[in-house]
């Protein structure tokens, strides 16, 4: 048991809570510092802060989020993983207990102070499926500089630019955002297509390096992380869009301004420029205090899980259950348009909300941008996939380019779709192989689903979910995949994980192939390394399978309401070793199985822990940094001939 609560009791008057008695600590809304930015789309970073740490530390909140935290961390597949450093990911030792216990023991200054220690040191773990996200500060107040930056080669030299598509990118914003620098007489517009020398009086690079390891998380790979600092194009719910990037878009408020040593385009000479953030706001409306906290931070009836037996199972429960998912956190940050210049003047082929098509002129070439296997219609995303090959066949397309371009993963089974349709029925079984850790709360779920004859609608642990790879035969309900389970010692330390199991995503709902429709040999993967999760196993499994190109690796994650449905329904919610209800509005999810990769000699190897680097890598220059239609007719002749990418024609 890793509890590490001092028996504190949770049910408390309420007047013991933030929110419920904040008004009182400001005798006026003029004193109010929530009170002088509700309703402003934007607002000076230090006006945005004033309000967030205006929220007293609150002891109790401290042992309720620390137990739930500490409870949950039980079922973490990675926890033992961080008890050394992993070199090749200069991923340094952290041993979470004590960290909890640190956190458990720190004097706060404020709310937001307790939280954002608690947020940076789960995000240090570089872990995308990992992560505390208290609603009432992450992606409340977003920082954006009118200066994002890219790494690009200019006359055979590369460095680190603000973005030459300034102007279009930042004016996306409106004038409620550039009319505050009008207002302040500040031109960001000049800077357009700068290099940029230093940063905060450190090498660009250098910074860049320092926010990788400090700011981007969700990777353990830094160079991933690197790239996650840069702005970068994407697809964000069914549009492109231009990604902020880390250095321009960070998640909270924390600085005023950023300086930089810059030498303006066509300019020869360096000039030092001190520019500001300006905070967007993406929360929940609110007025004052009082009201910034009900809607923002107190948690609500979405916040914790429902006993299905009594509250029936939802249409989204069967979704959850029957497609697991794979994927980095969702963020409610701000999204902006990619400038119209950029957009593919190409024909799209059935384009949807995460995949847009094209052939590229010559038909020779077909492009699936997948931005996501997440999509709004998990069915519909296979018959796009069908209609796109078949579009693709007629119009005589002989080799494939996938472009993964910040995907964050999704949904496991759609992974394992794109490439069972891609290799053809005949491969097999497309997947890896997975584990789900031993805890003792773990057992005690399944055990009691078990005695309740729970079914796969009502619990992830039911045997139906799952199949046994080693002999491709199905569990049923009654079936414990659990015990006994297998003991390995991971840096030192015993841990307890179950048997190997995979995810039962079949029947398709589309006829799959009986042979790839493509060479698999003319098949290439390009992106800017942004490809977390089910991403990531795609990518691997085409690369380890089939030799596939990569010009740019988790399993299964759990958000809080889905692990405490879980122990709800399962009837373990009064075991001293569940977490309680958090009492505020915030999710802690975390990586519930591990994947392993194909290959025989890392069988014991989390795929999480293998670096795939790319066969390829081409930096970005002004022409396809951020035009996807110009780097998907650079990336076949990249590199002398398309031959290097996709194989002799």
């Amino acid at each position: 048991m890793h509890s590490i609560t001092t028996g504190l009791a949770f049910l408390v008057a309420a007047s013991l809570l933030p929110g419920h008695s904040v008004a009182s600590v400001f005798g006026s809304r003029e004193d109010d510092p929530c009170a002088k930015v509700a309703g402003q789309p934007y607002v000076p970073p230090a006006d945005a802060r004033a309000c967030q740490t205006s929220f007293p530390f609150n002891e109790t909140l401290r042992q309720n989020v620390l137990d739930v935290i500490s409870k949950v961390f039980d079922f973490y597949t990675f926890e033992d993983y961080y008890l050394a450093p992993t070199p090749e990911f200069n991923q340094p030792a952290v041993n979470i207990r004590d960290e909890l216990a640190r956190i458990n023991t720190t004097t706060y200054s404020s709310d937001h102070a307790f939280n954002m220690d608690l947020f940076h040191t789960i995000n240090g773990l570089n872990d995308g499926h990992t992560g505390w996200y208290p609603y009432c500060y992450w992606d409340t107040f977003q920082n954006v500089l009118p200066a994002p930056v890219t790494s690009l080669v200019v006359n055979g030299a590369e460095d680190v630019y603000v973005v030459p598509d300034l102007v279009e990118f930042i004016s996306l914003l409106g004038t409620n955002y550039t009319g505050y620098f009008d207002s302040i007489g500040f031109d960001w517009a000049r800077l357009a297509g700068a290099r940029v020398v230093s940063i905060e009086g450190v090498p660009a690079y250098s910074y860049v390096d320092h926010l990788a390891d400090t700011v981007s998380g969700n990777y353990l790979d830094h160079g991933v992380r690197v790239n996650s600092v840069f702005s970068s194009y994407r697809i964000n719910t069914g549009n492109y869009s231009q990604r902020l990037g880390d250095l321009a878009g960070p998640a909270f408020p924390d600085l005023d301004n950023l300086t930089m040593e810059v030498v303006l385009a066509n300019g020869t000479e360096s000039e030092t420029v001190v520019i500001p953030y300006l905070a967007s706001y993406v929360g929940k409306p609110f007025t004052d205090a009082a009201s910034y906290w009900e809607n923002n931070c107190a948690a609500n009836n979405e916040t914790n899980g429902v006993n299905l037996l009594v509250e029936g199972v939802p249409e989204s429960r069967e979704s959850m259950i029957r497609q697991p998912r794979a994927a980095l956190a969702a963020s409610r940050s701000l999204g902006v348009g990619l400038p119209s210049q950029f957009l593919p003047n190409l024909t799209t082929l059935d384009g949807g909300d995460a995949l847009y098509s094209y052939v590229l002129p010559g038909n020779k070439t077909g492009v699936m941008f997948v931005g996501t296997f997440e999509p709004e219609d998990y069915v519909g995303f296979q018959f796009q996939v069908e209609s796109v090959v078949s579009a693709f066949k007629s119009a005589g397309v002989t080799q494939l380019l996938v472009d993964l371009s910040n995907n964050g993963g999704g949904y496991v089974c759609l992974g394992q779709f794109l490439h069972t349709y891609l290799a053809g029925a005949s491969f097999g079984f497309p997947g890896f192989s997975t584990t789900a850790r031993a805890s003792d709360l773990a057992q005690a779920i399944i055990s009691n689903d078990i005695k309740q004859g729970l079914s796969s609608i009502y619990s992830l642990y039911a045997g139906s979910n799952w199949g046994n790879p080693a002999n491709d035969s199905l569990f049923s309900d009654s079936y414990n995949w659990i015990e006994p389970d297998v003991t390995k010692t991971i840096n030192g330390v015993e841990y307890d994980e179950s048997q190997r199991i995979y995810d039962i995503c079949t029947p398709w709902n589309v006829t799959i192939p009986e042979d790839p429709p493509f060479d698999l040999s003319k098949v290439a993967i390009v992106g800017n390394g942004d490809c977390a999760s089910t991403c990531a196993q795609f990518s691997t499994v085409m690369y380890e399978r089939h030799n596939t190109t990569v010009g740019m690796a988790g399993a299964q994650v759990l958000e809080w309401a889905d692990i405490d449905t879980e122990i709800k329904t399962t009837g373990v919610k009064n075991d001293t070793l569940a977490p309680p209800d958090l009492l505020v509005d915030a999710n802690f999810r975390h990586n519930w199985r591990a994947a392993y990769s194909w290959r025989d000699g890392n069988q014991d190897t989390p795929i999480a822990y293998l670096s795939e680097h790319p066969q390829l890598r081409f930096p970005y220059t002004v022409d396809t940094y951020m035009n996807p239609q110009a780097l998907w007719t650079f990336a076949p002749i990249s590199l002398r001939s398309a031959e290097q990418v996709f194989g002799s024609s």
